[in-house]
């Protein structure tokens, strides 16, 4: 089985603006940045949908097949013995994001509240890799109890929930773990690869100003009594929102903390991996993916390749530079 040269898969309609980067980044021709668009985000070799939809955010490969249903009929192939045994066809959402303007304050629920209220094995813990700069508002300064957050949620006080948060600079190569629970919003000019546990679950804390109705839509179907519940509402200090940031170890290792739930490593020429389940994000440069039953591929930044386990072991040759998503071990 060869690896697969993917194609953007970019939900229409998202509720925020972005997108351009994404085109640009993957080499298109032409871009029209004067007109705004609302596809912010490229779902990278994605077995999940949008919250809602059967079908909107699945990853369809060359052939037309849906990766989901390839890897439902063999998913030895895909992600191998090891994996199955462990985690089934569970996997990872990889995401390019551009946000064209600032998100909305927001939390993903973790795994035990998703379980007992969403009928999931999977929360949303998340991880990003900055591939520009700019600003993010991260985690609460200060203790907020669950009756002022209600107020700031009913009135859509947007002042206050961003005076109560940190805001921080997000650099190019930074690499920020983002655990489940936490208040967070990627500012405007971000561009990250985006890496989580595979569902689209999100709370909103302020929607006032977006083209979404967070009375009906930012709540999960649950309420806000109940959804508020999963927001994490203790003040952080300033070196603990520093020590969700990281840069890559001397194997190229980003985002340690959530090795539960996702592995991201930087890569380049010479490195090498075992077979297995792996999105590689070509950020720079140019060079030969090489797999050991699959053959070698042309890899440019720009690319994003799906490497199914039965390729086999991988390397990478030439200047390339890129980001190998994986799920956990």
């Amino acid at each position: 089985m060869k690896p697969f040269r993917l194609a953007a898969n970019q939900p229409p309609a998202r509720f925020y603006a972005g997108g351009h980067r994404i085109s640009q980044f993957r080499g298109a021709a032409e871009v029209d940045t004067s007109q705004v668009v609302h596809t912010p985000e490229d779902w990278v070799g994605s077995t999940c949908t949008v919250n809602g939809s059967d079908s909107v955010g699945l990853t369809h490969l060359d052939s037309g097949q849906v990766l989901k249903e390839a890897v439902e009929q063999d998913p030895q192939a895909w992600f191998g013995p090891q994996h199955v045994a462990r985690h089934g066809t569970d996997s990872i959402l990889v995401k390019l994001l551009d946000a064209g303007e600032r998100l909305p304050v927001h939390i993903h629920p973790d795994v035990p509240f998703a379980q007992e209220h969403l009928g999931s094995n999977h929360g949303k813990t998340e991880g990003w890799i900055a591939l520009r700069d700019a600003d993010a508002y991260i985690a609460f300064s200060r203790d907020v109890s669950a009756e002022e957050l209600r107020t700031w949620v009913d009135t859509q006080d947007t002042e206050a929930i961003l005076a109560a948060m940190h805001r921080v600079p997000v650099r190019q190569g930074d690499a920020i773990y983002l655990p489940a629970g936490l208040p967070h919003a990627i500012g405007d000019g971000n561009f990250v690869v985006e890496l989580q546990e595979p569902t689209d679950f999100s709370v909103l804390l302020e929607w006032a100003g977006y083209p979404i109705d967070g009375t009906t839509d930012g709540h999960l179907g649950l309420g806000f009594d109940t959804a508020l519940e999963a927001v994490d509402r203790r003040g952080w200090s300033s070196q603990e929102v520093a020590d969700l940031f990281s840069t890559p170890d001397d194997d190229g290792i980003v985002l340690k903390q959530a090795a539960d739930f996702f592995r991201a490593r930087q890569v380049g020429a010479g490195a090498n991996w075992s077979a297995g389940f792996s999105i590689l994000i070509a950020i720079s440069g140019a060079g030969t993916l090489t797999t050991t039953n699959g053959g070698e591929m042309a890899l440019a930044a720009g690319d994003t390749i799906l490497v199914p386990f039965a390729s086999g072991d991988a390397a990478l040759v030439g200047d390339v530079t890129a980001y190998l998503c994986q799920p956990p071990q």
